[in-house]
């Protein structure tokens, strides 16, 4: 275990060096924003593995998305807020949609200001096949239509979405 945890830190900085001379407009990489991207940049390739593994291991994608922190980009507004969170998170979300339940769902729920994550996990199951039509549905239609789909039950009271 000592092994592996020492290479793991040799990696990041390693990718450290790599990661400075990406793109300066783009703050995270491809496994999104969150402690990972902190650590290891938006340089390509298979640092962005390691990204998103220290991403799911502190889980502070999740985190940092809701409170705008960790690279994450807080937009200002709570219904763009919501499409970013769902276009960082679209294949947990499209699990959890087809479960109708878990942590990303959530909190979309807190991120929406919606009253019950249940519900939320309930009206998006039955909208599944409008949100997913199929596998190459681009993220920013997925986001789209997942937050059309809040706002069109008034029961789900997601009050921060405009």
């Amino acid at each position: 275990m000592r092994q592996y945890l020492y290479s793991v830190m040799i990696v990041a900085l390693a990718s450290v060096g790599v990661a400075s001379a990406a793109r300066a407009d783009e703050p995270y990489g491809t496994a999104g924003c969150g402690l990972g991207s902190i650590i290891f940049g938006n340089s390509q390739g298979i640092v962005q593995i390691f990204a998103a593994t220290t991403n799911g291991l502190f889980g502070t994608q999740t985190f940092g998305i809701t409170t705008g922190t960790s690279n994450c980009v807080n937009t200002g507004s709570s219904s763009a807020s919501a499409k970013a969170f769902i276009q960082a998170n679209r294949e947990t979300m499209s699990k959890e949609i087809a479960r109708g339940a878990g942590e990303t769902i959530f909190s979309l729920t807190t991120l929406a200001g919606c009253k019950d994550a249940a519900s939320v996990g309930s009206v998006l199951q039955q909208d599944f096949q409008n949100i997913f039509p199929n596998e190459r549905v681009s993220d920013v239609d997925v986001s789209n239509s997942v937050v059309s789909s809040l706002q069109a039950h008034p029961e789900l009271a997601c009050k921060s979405l405009s």
